[in-house]
C-alpha cells in the first residue's frame, strides 16, 4: 500500500550504534504526535493480550553526515514539514525540561543535529530528503 504521507528519520552517520538507536527512538516518539491518524489501532494476540498501537505506515531511516543533516533540516523548515529534532546537546541532559531548554538556547541555523524525523505529504518529504541514502 502506498500512503499519501511519509515518515522518515535521518540519523547522523558518525554516531555510535547505541546513539543512532536512541536518537531514532526519541524522534519516532515525536512523530507519533504529528497527527491523530499516524498511529493505528491497538494490537491483540490470539490469547487476548493487548499491545500498544504502532505507526500505520512504514518508517524509513536514512543516514547523513553533519552538513547533509543541516541541509535537510533547512529544507524541512522551508517546506513547513512537521519535524522532530535531536541536537547533540540532548546526550548531556536527562529530562524533558532540560531537553527543551537545550533546544531553545540555540538558533536554528546553529543547531548541531544528531538526527531529525519528518512526517508530511510524500512529495514534500521526498524533496526534503533528496540526496540522502537509506541507513544500512
Amino acid at each position: 500500500m502506498r500512503y499519501d504521507t511519509k515518515i522518515a528519520v535521518v540519523v547522523r552517520e558518525d554516531l555510535a550504534g547505541w546513539q543512532k538507536l536512541n536518537v531514532t527512538a526519541f524522534l519516532s516518539s515525536g512523530v507519533a504526535h504529528a497527527a491523530a491518524d499516524v498511529v493505528g489501532e491497538p494490537y491483540e494476540d490470539g490469547s487476548g493480550n493487548g499491545y500498544l498501537p504502532m505507526f500505520r505506515e512504514p518508517v524509513l531511516v536514512y543516514t547523513a553526515d553533519a552538513p547533509a543533516l543541516t541541509r535537510t533540516h533547512h529544507r524541512a523548515l522551508s517546506r513547513e514539514v512537521a519535524t522532530a529534532l535531536y541536537p547533540v546537546e540532548l546526550f548531556n541532559t536527562d529530562n524533558d525540561v532540560d531537553n527543551r531548554a537545550a533546544v531553545l538556547a540555540v538558533e536554528a541555523a546553529d543547531l548541531d543535529l544528531a538526527g531529525l524525523a519528518l512526517r508530511g505529504p510524500r512529495k514534500d518529504v521526498d524533496k526534503v530528503l533528496r540526496g540522502l541514502r537509506l541507513h544500512d
